[in-house]
């Protein structure tokens, strides 16, 4: 699989629980409460697997390629990606920062949740289908196979180094129980 493959089979994983995210706030609107457990594990896979596996891999690897190929990483399209990865970690934090009061039935809290679950996954809707379909064929076509090869190690690195060994599965999993509960 070349590194674009798997990022956009990173992808696939993550509108999974982009789809729970929209399910929880649509619950949350009609019920006025929040399941906070739920929400937490969001967070924990949002926090873990798309920002600290996904975008990592995107931020400290793939993009620095691409700089090195002559994309302009500041502005264009790949530092449009970073202003959004950057807007996206903002909505988790009013999430996380809101959930306790939210899950006491403060109903501005509870709102702040809804309303942050909510831009999250618009955001990264968008950005993933920005993603797919311009940014990784504009990479696809500048990359050399050599930095195709590099990158596959690089991404092989962080899962096995960084992440760590089965939590990359362990939270395929955990995207499949939030898809389905």
């Amino acid at each position: 699989m070349t590194p674009t493959e798997i990022l956009k089979h990173e992808h696939q994983v993550i509108l999974m629980v982009l789809g729970a995210a929209e399910r929880e706030a649509d619950s949350i609107a009609s019920t006025g409460k929040v399941d906070a457990d739920r929400v937490v594990k969001m967070l924990d896979f949002i926090r873990t697997f798309a920002d600290k596996c996904h975008h990592a891999k995107e931020e400290d690897m793939l993009f620095v390629k691409m700089g090195e190929r002559g994309f302009p990483t500041q502005m264009g399209p790949v530092g449009v990606m970073l202003q959004e990865h950057e807007m996206g970690r903002s909505y988790v934090r009013v999430v996380d920062e809101a959930l306790e009061a939210a899950a006491g039935g403060d109903e501005a809290a509870l709102t702040r949740v809804r309303d942050g679950l909510l831009s999250y996954a618009g955001l990264l809707r968008a950005h993933i289908q920005k993603e797919d379909t311009i940014l990784y064929p504009m990479a696809d076509q500048a990359l050399t196979e050599q930095d195709q090869a590099e990158l596959a190690e690089a991404f092989e690195r962080v899962e096995r180094e960084e992440i760590g060994a089965g939590v990359h599965e362990k939270y395929h999993q955990l995207a499949h129980e939030l898809a389905e509960g």
